[in-house]
């Protein structure tokens, strides 16, 4: 009788070890190696998923001699179910020679072996490929009449641009004849899409009442926050935002023609979004994807600079309590890959200093062209690793990882000062600044100065 016992007890606990959901847990990254939680569904390290858990062996146990003796054929079964055969993709990092690609089926297992760099290395042509940009929304025809939630009409009257993110279109009013000559700038995308995630923002810190507050306490004459004048649904599937005119995109007067911009205008710019970046981070928000693609210039007043796009804004401090840094609890590589900190790479939420390292890495892009990463635009890992080995090399001797390319003093102390940061730790906006303002002294110019550009209506 005690050995039947201790059976059935051993027994017992096959089943429960075997049922239970510790039993497929993954503890560590197929690709890199690094440990990982389990709840993770992103690796912290590499940036990649990490392959879903297989369902566990479930096992009814055998019954003893004395219960078959009892019960009838009919009423025992024994149930035995394999897992689930899942296919996993895995890419090894560039440290091994080779990535390796698993396929499972419910017959065998097949293993092939590729280089992650032939796979993915972006072909050499300019000095920065640009991202694809395909519109995640169907473009609505010139013309056509949209209705704000407080009944105020806007007619379309061009597509300025188109991204994955959303439709830029310039607007004029169809209400009354008082603004008929006005222009404004829509944006529209999909129901669902981010354009909420920025209405949000808009309606929780960026009132125009709270700008003009802060404005005043911190004696600045101009802060680039756009002025949100309505917002509604059109049809079914689409919502949008009307906001004051907002001019050109930087970027489309960088393809223009001008490639890479002045000492001055790219200071009097870094400056410019230093302020609209404390506005921010004060009201609890990061803005989480900083390119030139979303600031704008107002070609018949180039003093009026605006840092638009919050499609990815982050309220990293909710009630003044820092959101503590997980990684892999967003997904990874989100924003505008050249320019994203390393913490969005990792999938962490953009804190104030994720918002700081970008601007740096636009200042660097701005003034030499290129970036030590944008050859390989098409390959996060690649891009993230290279930026992990920047900052490290940033943070050991400035000179030594600006070798590549002369980078001026102000920026190479900028980059180096907001690499130390910690996640939480609350920057010195006034430091920051005073770096780019002082080559702007030297040149007699400021930083709320018409910017040294020179743009086309």
């Amino acid at each position: 009788m005690k050995r039947r016992s201790r059976g059935r007890a051993a027994a017992s606990l096959r089943t429960k070890r075997m049922a239970s959901p510790e039993a497929g847990t993954v503890n560590f990254c197929p690709q890199c190696g690094k440990k990982v939680e389990a709840t993770f569904t992103f690796c912290p390290s590499c940036g990649n998923r990490l392959p879903e858990q297989e369902e566990p062996m479930q096992i009814t146990p055998i019954p003893s001699q004395h219960e078959l003796n009892q019960k009838s054929p009919g009423e025992l079964t024994v149930v035995v179910r394999s897992p689930v055969k899942k296919k996993v993709e895995i890419c090894l990092p560039e440290k091994g020679k080779a990535s390796t690609s698993v396929k499972q089926d419910s017959s065998q297992t097949a293993v092939t072996t590729r280089s992650p760099r032939e796979a993915t290395k972006a072909k050499p042509g300019s000095h920065s490929p640009k991202k694809s940009k395909i519109a995640s929304v169907t473009p609505l025809p010139e013309g056509e009449i949209l209705t704000d939630l407080n009944d105020k009409q806007w007619k379309l009257v061009k597509l300025l641009s188109q991204s994955d993110i959303g439709l830029m279109y310039e607007a004029e009013s169809a209400s009354g004849t008082r603004c008929r000559n006005q222009r404004f700038s829509l944006k529209l995308d999909t129901k669902d899409g981010r354009l909420f995630n920025e209405q949000n923002f808009l309606q929780r810190a960026a009132k125009r009442a709270t700008v003009e507050k802060w404005k005043k306490q911190h004696s600045v004459p101009l802060l680039g926050i756009p002025s949100c004048i309505g917002f509604g649904l059109h049809g079914s599937n689409y919502r949008f935002l009307v906001f004051s005119d907002l001019g050109r995109s930087l970027q489309s007067v960088l393809d223009d023609g001008a490639c890479n911009l002045t000492e001055k205008a790219a200071f009097q710019i870094g400056i410019r979004l230093l302020d609209v970046l404390e506005f921010l981070h004060e009201n609890e928000y990061s803005h989480g994807d900083i390119t030139a693609e979303n600031i704008y210039v107002n070609p018949l007043d180039l003093s009026e600079l605006t840092l638009a796009g919050y499609c990815f804004a982050f309220r990293y401090c909710p009630g003044g309590k820092h959101v503590p840094q997980r990684e892999g609890s967003r997904t990874p590589h989100e924003g505008t890959l050249e320019f994203i900190s390393l913490d969005s790479h990792k999938g962490a939420a953009p804190s104030r200093r994720s918002d700081l390292e970008s601007v740096g890495y636009c200042l660097v892009k701005w003034l030499c062209g290129f970036l030590p990463w944008s050859e390989e635009l098409t390959n996060p890992c690649a891009v993230m690793e290279k930026k992990a080995r920047y900052k490290a090399d940033m943070l050991k001797n400035p000179k030594l990882s600006c070798g590549w390319r002369a980078i001026p003093d102000a920026v190479q102390r900028y980059l180096q000062r907001v690499v130390s940061l910690d996640y939480e730790e609350s920057p010195d906006y006034e430091e920051l600044r005073l770096f780019l303002r002082k080559p702007l002294e030297l040149m007699k110019a400021s930083a709320y100065d018409s910017v040294d550009l020179k743009v086309a209506p």
